[in-house]
């Protein structure tokens, strides 16, 4: 073989090579993991972003996990995105702990909130008008899983209202179990609660009015991702990106989950299908 020859050969190898690492940088990951806590809104919202990245090829495993475990599996890559994130206040803490681990894409859903609530037929309109008469609530304030960051705003209103009541840790099945029972028999309770939550949806409730301001104002929930996934998925980091939500939207697909028998995965399809081109724009 010439010179020219072998040179061209090596040439050739070289660029094929160059083409193959190319080729594999730019690769795709088709396997993704979310992680999720196990709260109504955050069931709905996982479902229905799983859905529409399978439905574009991805294989799309979801985890659930308390609200630290959540952030921190993000931050570390051992997760790829989360959609449960509330923001400002709810999940400061993590956000300022692992903000600099984390890529914020924005609210995937706006007009949320948290804070303490009662069926319309208990006769107080503010926190403070607990200490009017503990007893008949139990001296008790039901919550959800401890460690959220809704439950420590609880035990934070607790010592600034002075209220001389118990927070009893649960989860969001549990809140709403004794919520359910309570309403059944028109007893007075107080629950932890937020919006968007199927149970508004359900049962006649109202929040608290909150003067001293702890439960903060407006929330948003945002999509949280994995920092190395705008360059590992970038196609799936675009839907990310776009995912929204309604409150209406995600409540009514809320209580098609609380019917018998249903299935959050089969709901969240359904949903996806009958609503194509809010899907479609997200891949835009």
């Amino acid at each position: 073989m010439s010179k020219i020859a072998s040179f061209l050969k090596s040439a050739a190898a070289g660029a094929a090579a160059l083409g193959l690492a190319i080729g594999a940088a730019h690769a795709e990951k088709k396997d993704l993991t979310i992680a999720y806590v196990e709260w109504s809104d955050a069931v709905v919202a996982t479902n229905i972003v799983k859905t529409a990245l399978e439905d574009k090829g991805y294989k799309v495993k979801i985890v659930p996990l308390s609200g630290a475990a959540m952030w921190q599996a993000v931050a570390s890559g051992e997760a790829d995105a989360m959609v449960a994130a509330w923001l400002p206040g709810t999940h400061a803490a993590y956000y300022a702990k692992l903000k600099d681990k984390v890529d914020n894409l924005g609210p995937n859903v706006t007009g949320a909130k948290i804070g303490w609530a009662v069926p319309t037929y208990v006769d107080i309109a503010t926190i403070e008008d607990i200490k009017k008469d503990p007893a008949k609530f139990g001296g008790k304030v039901i919550g959800i899983d401890p460690g959220a960051g809704l439950m420590k705003a609880s035990e934070k209103a607790i010592k600034e209202y002075a209220l001389p009541v118990k927070l009893v840790e649960g989860s969001d099945a549990t809140m709403v179990a004794a919520l359910k029972d309570a309403y059944g028999k028109k007893e007075p309770i107080v629950i932890t609660t937020w919006t968007p939550h199927w149970m508004f949806a359900t049962w006649d409730l109202k929040y608290l009015e909150d003067p001293k301001g702890v439960f903060g104002g407006e929330e948003t929930v945002n999509t949280v991702v994995s920092t190395k996934l705008k360059t590992e998925a970038p196609e799936a980091y675009k839907i990310l990106d776009n995912f929204a939500l309604s409150l209406a939207d995600e409540q009514a697909v809320m209580v098609e989950n609380e019917k018998p028998g249903a299935n959050p995965v089969e709901t969240a399809k359904a949903w996806v299908a009958a609503n194509k081109a809010k899907v479609d724009a997200w891949s835009k």
